[in-house]
């Protein structure tokens, strides 16, 4: 392709995305195919002479997407969003153009400083006291192992790196009941196993851990000759919602001399909105790390995670390393490769600072506050019918409901509403039952697309119902 070419082709994918975008609502959420219709239309070897553009884009509307599942539909109310706002789409546009790898200050100097900006800005918009800074990741669940590995090196003395942990006893890693899987998995990663992650129940309002409990956990481990080694807080759990009591939390550690890490990764976002934060973010300022994703709800297009760290100094002892070849001469830099897994990096703050400059934290915080109150109306019209009942009211935006019937009538009435296609949603466990999700956050849902969500539940149930 030559690049006459790719201007051409460029002009008229921005229109299709356009096109797409503005039209989205036409089509079913959830990607209506059967296991294996795509790759059955695809050929098992790959060409030998190139083809033209206008073929490949013809396949993209004839293959491709029908077996699309569309994150950006306005009755998108599964998982958590993965919005991307226009904004965010042009940065991307740029940073794929440039292309550059921005794993060291010298490999691209605007990337490292507009990335420590971009943090820095994002800290104010979250109320979060300047003694912390922070990196860019690619999600949360990176954040959370490079958080899980830095409460393993510090209760090893920093030499599991070295050593491996044999001989080291077990470490223990203490967390809520509602945790996100990827604490598991990190966990998993760090080899300090799933046996020595501690789940501590979850109580009150805000269905956070239980601080007592957590505290004859560490002290039934320390007795027992384990080796507790850090604490993983949680606001706005993704089953439904759960927020720890920061405060008492970070109290714990602070007393046991432990490190924190908290996962606000999807209600993080809502901190923007300073009316929030008295309920769900007392005590963040004494948290050692902390994982939010501007991908989830402010429209920064994914990925984009930010991990606010308040001593770096903990993390980099424990993931820098430094070959000659990666090594910057000729003045004093942050190179972020050093504070994350990955050595590779992309232009991540690129799309950040297009988006706070386009919109501007009042636009979002409004846009925040529409879920909340929209979350809420739902909420209720769907606790007034008939045999239904709410399981977990509104945390934020996400709140879990169940349908008359037992555990199967439940699933049967979520795949009978995604197979409609209007509307997408899943399901959870919450104490042992199976609940339906619903949470509002994509990012140009209206109240009207909310409410329209009673309309079809109440005909799907009836469609289904025995």
């Amino acid at each position: 392709m030559n690049w006459d070419d790719y201007a051409h082709w460029g002009r008229k994918i921005a229109d299709w995305g356009k096109d797409y975008r503005q039209n989205i609502s036409r089509r079913p959420v959830r990607a209506q195919t059967a296991p294996g219709a795509i790759r059955a239309q695809l050929p098992n070897t790959p060409p030998e002479q190139g083809e033209d553009m206008a073929a490949i884009m013809a396949d993209v509307d004839r293959i491709i997407m029908p077996g699309m599942t569309h994150w950006q539909h306005p009755r998108f109310f599964a998982y958590f969003p993965a919005n991307a706002a226009p904004p965010s789409m042009l940065a991307e546009m740029l940073a794929n153009t440039m292309a550059a790898q921005c794993m060291l200050w010298q490999t691209s100097p605007a990337a490292t400083e507009l990335e420590g900006l971009m943090v820095d800005w994002m800290r104010q918009a979250l109320g979060l006291p300047g003694h912390f800074s922070g990196v860019i990741q690619d999600s949360a669940s990176s954040s959370t192992l490079s958080a899980v590995l830095t409460m393993r090196e510090l209760a090893t003395g920093h030499t599991g790196n070295r050593e491996g942990l044999s001989g080291k006893g077990n470490l223990r890693i203490y967390a809520s009941e509602e945790t996100h899987s990827s604490i598991d998995r990190a966990c998993w990663v760090a080899g300090i196993g799933q046996e020595n992650l501690v789940k501590i129940p979850a109580r009150g309002r805000d269905l956070g851990m239980d601080p007592a409990a957590l505290e004859q956990a560490i002290d039934a481990d320390s007795k027992a000759g384990h080796c507790p080694a850090g604490i993983i807080a949680i606001t706005g759990g993704t089953g439904v919602g759960a927020c720890d009591d920061l405060a008492a939390i970070t109290a714990i550690a602070k007393a046991e001399g432990l490190y924190t890490h908290l996962d606000a990764a999807w209600a993080g976002a809502a901190m923007i909105c300073p009316e929030l934060r008295d309920r769900f973010w007392q005590g963040v300022d004494g948290i050692d790390s902390i994982v939010f994703n501007p991908h989830k709800w402010l429209g920064i297009q994914f990925d984009c995670s930010i991990q606010f760290l308040a001593k770096p100094e903990a993390q980099l002892n424990t993931l820098k390393i430094e070959p000659e070849y990666l090594k910057t001469s000729g003045g004093d830099v942050t190179n972020y490769s050093e504070w994350t897994v990955p050595l590779g990096r992309r232009f991540r703050a690129l799309k950040i600072w297009f988006m706070l400059r386009s919109y501007g934290l009042a636009a979002l915080r409004e846009m925040i506050r529409d879920h909340i109150r929209w979350a809420e109306e739902i909420c209720e019209i769907i606790h007034a019918k008939d045999g239904f009942e709410i399981i977990t009211p509104p945390m934020m935006s996400l709140f879990t409901f169940r349908c008359p019937g037992d555990d199967d009538a439940q699933q049967r009435l979520v795949d009978a509403l995604n197979d409609d296609g209007r509307i997408y949603i899943t399901q959870g466990m919450f104490k042992g039952r199976k609940v339906i999700r619903f949470q509002v956050g994509q990012f140009d849902t209206t109240r009207d697309d909310v409410m329209m969500a009673s309309d079809v539940i109440d005909e799907v149930h009836a469609s289904i119902a025995p």
